[in-house]
Formats: C-alpha cells, sequence, structure tokens
C-alpha cells in the first residue's frame, strides 16, 4: 500500500512537472523523455541487426565487439568534455543540444549501413554522443532543481500556501521522477520500434530515431542557462578531500556492483534464450518483468528517501538483490528468469538514483561534470564486464544466478561493514 501510495505520488509529481514547461526541471524532463526515446530505438534496431538476424555464433562476436565499443566513447567524455561541461557559461545546454544534433545526422548514416563493418564507427559516435548526454544530465538535475525550489520558496514568501511547495525526497526524487519518465517513454518507443522493425526493418527504426533526436534538439535549445563555475574547482577538491571521498568511493563500489549484475543477467538471460530457441515472446516478457519492476523501484526509491539515507538504500539494493539470485538459482526456469529480471529491476531502480543523490549533494557545481563523467566510465565498465561474461562463456540460469547472487550479498555486508552507512536520512 506504501509502494502504491508512493508510486501515485511519483507519477503525479513527474507529470505535473513534465507539463509545466514554465520550470527548468520541467523542460529538463522533457528533453530527457525524447532523448530516452530516440535511446530505445537505436537499440531496437541494433537488436534486429546485430543480434536477432544473424545465427548464434555470428551474433557472439558481433555482441563482443559492440560491447568493447560502449567503454570507449568514455575515453572522448570523461578527459576531454567533462572539464567543459563544468566551465563553459551555457555550455552544458550547447551539449545536450549536440549530443541530440549529431545522433540526428549519424542515426541517419546508420541506416545505409546495418550490413557493413561501418556501422561500427558510427555506433561508437552515437554511444559518444549518449554518454555525453548522460554526464551532462546528471549535472544539470541539481541546478535545475534549485532554481525551481529557489522558486517555491519566493512563492511561499509571497504568501502562496506552503504545501505548495512539494515535498520530493531530496535529488533522489528528481533522480526518480527522470528515471521514470524515461522508462515509460523507453516502452512507448519501443513498442512503435518492434512495430516498425517487424513491417519496414532495422532501417527503418533508425530513420524514426533520426527524427526523434531532430525534435530533442529542438528542444535543448529551451533548457535554461547553466552557470559558469570556473572558480569552485578547488572547492571541489577540498571538499572530497574533508571526507566526502570516503563514502563516495564506498558507494561508486555498490552502484558499479549493481551495474555489473544488470549487465551479467541482461545477456545470461538473451544468450540463454537463443541457446534454447525460445519463443520471441519470452524476451519481451522478461523485457516487460523488468520495466516493471523499474517502475515499482522509483515508487519505493522516492518513499524511502524520506526515512533512511542513500547509503542503506544502496545496501539494501545490494542484499535484496543477492538473495533474489540464489532463489532464482534454484529454479532456473523461464518463468523464474522472468521474475528475477522483475526483481533487479525494482533494486537496481532503487540504487542507481540514490547514488546520483549522493553525488549531487556531496560534490559541489563546479566540479560535478568531471566527477560524473569519471564515475560514468566505471559504472559503464563494471556493466561491459558483467555483459561480456555470459556472451564470452556458456553459463546456464543456474550457475549465473548463484554467481551474482554470491558477488551480490558480498558485496552489501563489505558496504555495510566499511562504507560508513548512516541508517537514516
Amino acid at each position: 500500500m506504501v509502494a502504491r501510495r508512493g508510486f501515485v505520488s511519483l507519477v503525479q509529481t513527474a507529470l505535473r512537472d513534465l507539463f509545466d514547461q514554465s520550470t527548468a526541471f520541467g523542460r529538463l524532463a522533457l528533453v530527457h523523455v525524447v532523448m530516452m526515446a530516440g535511446d530505445t530505438l537505436v537499440t531496437i534496431s541494433l537488436a534486429g541487426s546485430l543480434f536477432f538476424s544473424v545465427s548464434p555464433d555470428a551474433a557472439k562476436s558481433k555482441v563482443l565487439l559492440y560491447l568493447f565499443l560502449t567503454i570507449a566513447p568514455f575515453a572522448v567524455v570523461s578527459p576531454l568534455l567533462g572539464p567543459l561541461i563544468d566551465r563553459a557559461a551555457g555550455g552544458r545546454r550547447v551539449l545536450v543540444a549536440a549530443a541530440a544534433g549529431v545522433r540526428v545526422l549519424v542515426c541517419w548514416l546508420m541506416s545505409g549501413y546495418l550490413t557493413s563493418l561501418w556501422l561500427f564507427p558510427l555506433a561508437f559516435v552515437v554511444l559518444v554522443s549518449s554518454k555525453l548526454y548522460g554526464v551532462t544530465r546528471g549535472a544539470l538535475v541539481p541546478e535545475m532543481a534549485r532554481r525551481d525550489e529557489m522558486g517555491l520558496r519566493e512563492v511561499s514568501a509571497a504568501g502562496w500556501p506552503r504545501d505548495e511547495q512539494r515535498d520530493r525526497g531530496g535529488f533522489a526524487g528528481y533522480n526518480a521522477q527522470l528515471t521514470l519518465l524515461g522508462t515509460v517513454s523507453g516502452l512507448f518507443a519501443g513498442a512503435l520500434g518492434a512495430a516498425v522493425l517487424k513491417t519496414l526493418g532495422a532501417s527503418a527504426v533508425l530513420l524514426v530515431a533520426s527524427l526523434v533526436f531532430a525534435l530533442a534538439t529542438v528542444l535543448s535549445t529551451r533548457l535554461r542557462r547553466s552557470r559558469s563555475y570556473r572558480s569552485t574547482r578547488s572547492e571541489g577538491a577540498t571538499r572530497l578531500a574533508r571526507g566526502a571521498g570516503v563514502e563516495l568511493s564506498w558507494s561508486l563500489s555498490a552502484s558499479a556492483l549493481m551495474r555489473f549484475s544488470v549487465g551479467f543477467a541482461s545477456f545470461l538471460v538473451a544468450f540463454s534464450l537463443r541457446r534454447l530457441h525460445a519463443e520471441l515472446g519470452w524476451y519481451g516478457v522478461v523485457l516487460g518483468a523488468s520495466a516493471l519492476g523499474s517502475l515499482l523501484g522509483l515508487a519505493v526509491v522516492t518513499r524511502l528517501r524520506t526515512r533512511i539515507a542513500e547509503s542503506l538504500q544502496l545496501v539494501m539494493a545490494l542484499a535484496a538483490t543477492g538473495l533474489g539470485g540464489l532463489i532464482a538459482s534454484q529454479h532456473p526456469a523461464l518463468g523464474a528468469q522472468a521474475a528475477f529480471a522483475g526483481w533487479l529491476g525494482l533494486w537496481s531502480a532503487t540504487a542507481q538514483p540514490s547514488f546520483d543523490s549522493i553525488t549531487q549533494r556531496l560534490v559541489p557545481p563546479g566540479a560535478q561534470g568531471r566527477i560524473f563523467a569519471r564515475f560514468a566510465v566505471r559504472q559503464q565498465l563494471a556493466w561491459v564486464v558483467g555483459a561480456l561474461l555470459p556472451v564470452a562463456f556458456p553459463f546456464g540460469f543456474r550457475a549465473g544466478d548463484e554467481f551474482v547472487g554470491t558477488l551480490l550479498l558480498l558485496g552489501a555486508i563489505a558496504y555495510a561493514l566499511r562504507g560508513r552507512v548512516q541508517h537514516f536520512g
């Protein structure tokens, strides 16, 4: 009942912000919805061309190459663009628009090279743009939120009722809103993309994605101008040196472990279903369970944030997912694996906004671009390493679930004992 009320409240707040384009966060939310729709369409197109349209052995080699490519974009984003995100006045808005605009052209080019080796360098550019947006968005959330909260305080001082100042659960609440909107957008875009893929092919899906990113480019120009933070780099180093770095380091390790488990479980299911010659409907069942779990997890994180600290939420996510993996290992049937996908979706959706909130709270604005870029590298690397294992080695459901369950439980214990976990928010 509490989770249901939390979910209803989250949906109401997210939709209210999305349709209120007079606020800074509302404009960011609309951009995020369109960006996630475009990313989903690209993913569906690549899945259709790299995974389902070729033999399992050919799919294995192509997926391995693609996974290695997903790491490379951070070599560009982290050292080169992270400082630019922090220092350029208005640069964050420009970078979001650039991340969308580049994909307009590249998705159009990819539509003609799906069977060529040119697909992979083009996919690399798409991934760089996607990661650039992700890092920039992480730095934009606290700034846009502070703008709107200052506005609410001004309204309250002017005599409006104080209940107009909505309790969002801190930055975790804002992050959860964006994740919710992105998940729903991805579901609708996924249905559209699947229909286009079946009727017109993967190239047509990329052309639709190009149009979606064109819309995102236009919407990005409406984002509120960011401040310049040239003078706050030393402030960031000082604050991290005073102890925040320890909490961030342990929280990053916990979040990366959850990302590892998501990558591992996703590709374990995908390749296991191919080896079992499962019907296509099972892929839909697993994806649907994961999406439903993610939506429930967003309800959980917004409710928990008003009661316990983000660090304890990370411990809970690791422990609960670990136990779920061990239970699923005793029931390797497809139905149990779909249920575990939903369970993993729930707790991964709880963990990521919590970690983002810790980072946004502890890192000063002038260092957030660099820090988010650095952390994104490590999280993506964890996801890729997790994904590579079931692609390179033929794990079964039982062995795979036991492995990820044991690893997450050990991680929960280590984080709880040494991560300086706080029990209450």
